[in-house]
């Protein structure tokens, strides 16, 4: 998966907690990636990540 494709799919997950299909638990998940990945990430880049996943955490119990 592309570094911009990430991006656009972290940004759509933190626009909002409803959609159309269900709450952000229903359609979100947590994001993971290689180690070699998260070296390509910039630093806004790796703010988003870790913010969406934390609202996992926070919002839909996911674990590290």
């Amino acid at each position: 998966m592309g570094k911009g494709l990430i991006v656009a799919a972290m940004a759509a997950a933190l626009a909002g907690c409803a959609t159309a299909k269900g709450g952000f638990c229903a359609v979100a998940s947590p994001v993971r990636l290689s180690g070699k990945a998260v070296d390509m990430l910039s630093d806004q880049e790796a703010r988003a990540l870790l913010a969406h996943n934390r609202k996992g955490e926070k919002l839909c119990g996911w674990r590290p």
